[in-house]
């Protein structure tokens, strides 16, 4: 916090410079989070400090919350939460020359080691040694401040809010898995799960070209939302996979021809036997949603069809297009923000157990 201070006549005005503590929501224990102090690195010559402004709710956030990992990533010490996010910046390393103090930034919230060859190779996304906002050990965004390189910060257009700035994360998973399945104006495809990444997927394929996009879940709610977000048609499924054969004719009756490309936005045994199974010969299957860490699938009648299956993981290089998706208006992700709260005790419990219900509400966003 900077205070002016007034002095008398002929004296230059000085300013006085008082810390504020930084604090954070600090997962503790299952189902346990607390705003606590959160101690900030020192400002490094390429870094920004960034004051907070918007923070959305991930899936992996509550699965951490519920319980204390995702998949093979395990929190074993308190961790701050948060990944989806944007803010204003506060101060800037002697180095950075392309922000400044008062730009408005949405952040990529994973540093790669730039050093790897994966990294050299462009694909750093998959870097072994990535530090993820959010992902243990790493702590996240959810707080007053954080420092983060000046590179992963991009700066916003006017028209673009810090609440849509925050929301470039989860679009930029629908993107990745766009560019990754190629999608384009000839791709009629299908989407299995309408949660808030099946609806940025959604989303991103309309942006790529796609004439034809198919939403599939098991959720009357979310379908329902999808509708309304602008699928074409939207199929309700069962959870036993008993139903896969009837759903996928189903499926295919919706879609009025071929299947090009199935994405599985879920990551369940179910899930993508129904995108092997609905996806036309010599088309492809992209898994997005990583619900099981195994799978027993029908890989061998899909490859006699030469059906491919490509995954992906997170995103790299996404940030300027997403942004640029918003600020054309050729995506709006405002309707996706369902549900808002404050930075206090009791919002942060609120948030987390409304996030974690589901139903309606599809990103729940706090404001900083």
């Amino acid at each position: 916090m900077v205070t002016k201070t007034h002095l008398s006549d002929g004296e230059v005005d000085q300013y006085s410079v008082s810390e504020e503590e930084n604090l954070a929501v600090w997962l503790l224990a299952i189902k346990t989070l607390r705003i606590q102090p959160f101690n900030l690195p020192s400002l490094g010559p390429y870094d920004v400090k960034i004051r907070i402004k918007a923070v959305g709710i991930c899936g992996s956030d509550i699965h951490h919350f519920k319980n204390m990992r995702v998949a093979n990533f395990v929190v074993k010490k308190p961790m701050v939460l948060g990944h989806e996010c944007a803010g204003i910046v506060e101060q800037v390393g002697s180095q950075v020359k392309f922000l400044m103090i008062g730009d408005r930034v949405a952040l990529e919230p994973g540093i790669s080691c730039r050093q790897c060859q994966l990294c050299k190779d462009g694909t750093y996304n998959l870097c072994r040694k990535m530090k993820f906002f959010g992902s243990p050990p790493t702590n996240g965004a959810l707080a007053n401040q954080v420092v983060h390189p000046a590179d992963l910060c991009f700066k916003l257009p006017d028209n673009v809010s810090l609440e849509e700035g925050a929301m470039c994360e989860p679009l930029s998973v629908g993107v990745h898995a766009c560019r990754r399945a190629n999608v384009g104006p000839d791709t009629k495809l299908i989407i299995i799960g309408a949660g808030p990444i099946g609806l940025v997927t959604m989303l991103a394929a309309r942006a790529f070209g796609s004439p034809k996009v198919v939403i599939v879940d098991v959720d009357d709610c979310r379908l329902s939302f999808a509708k309304d977000l602008g699928a074409d048609e939207i199929i309700k499924v069962s959870p036993i996979m008993q139903d896969v054969e009837e759903e996928v004719v189903r499926i295919r009756n919706a879609m009025g021809g071929p299947v090009d490309l199935s994405f599985d936005c879920v990551g369940f045994n179910k899930t993508m036997t129904t995108a092997l199974q609905a996806t036309r010969a010599g088309g492809k299957v992209c898994l997005v949603g990583l619900g099981q860490s195994e799978m027993t699938l029908p890989l061998t009648s899909a490859a006699a069809r030469e059906v491919d299956v490509i995954g992906i993981f997170r995103y790299r290089n996404t940030w300027p297009l997403c942004i640029e998706l918003l600020r054309t208006g050729e995506i709006d992700v405002k309707p996706l923000i369902t549900h808002r709260y404050n930075f206090t005790q009791e919002g942060v419990d609120e948030a987390f157990e409304t996030s974690s219900r589901g139903g309606n509400a599809i990103k729940v966003m706090f404001n900083l």
